[in-house]
């Protein structure tokens, strides 16, 4: 996304973000990070429409949110829902993992990330 479509407030957040990681996205960074998922190319703390999404695959359109408990309280499932949809709108595929998945299995985020963006991907490599 080019620097001049993002607000620099937007811009200032996420670079303050990308300093203060949760253990769960810092654990899944780093198996994301220097294109050590087949080859993909991440980048974390991205503004997409006035959003900072967790992680995203530009090449792909795929978004990765990392999401701990609080995620399950109502009213951050309406905004997470809102947010979703207009990230959607806009062509991206949402993936949302909750926190314990990523610190207990982060083979199984990493091969679900894969699978969303579809092993035909990677046929020819």
């Amino acid at each position: 996304m080019p620097h001049f479509e993002v607000a620099p407030t937007n811009r200032k957040n996420a670079k303050r973000m990308r300093r203060a990681l949760t253990d769960a996205e810092l654990r899944l960074w780093n198996e994301l990070r220097a294109h050590r998922l087949m080859g993909l190319s991440f980048r974390r703390q991205m503004p997409i429409a006035g959003y900072i999404v967790d992680f995203a695959c530009p090449a792909y359109k795929l978004v990765v949110e990392v999401d701990g408990s609080q995620h399950g309280e109502a009213d951050a499932i309406t905004y997470d829902q809102a947010r979703t949809g207009r990230l959607e709108a806009l062509g991206w595929k949402v993936m949302r993992v909750w926190n314990d998945e990523v610190l207990k299995q982060p083979q199984n985020v990493c091969a679900a990330i894969i699978s969303t963006i579809g092993m035909e991907h990677f046929i020819d490599r």
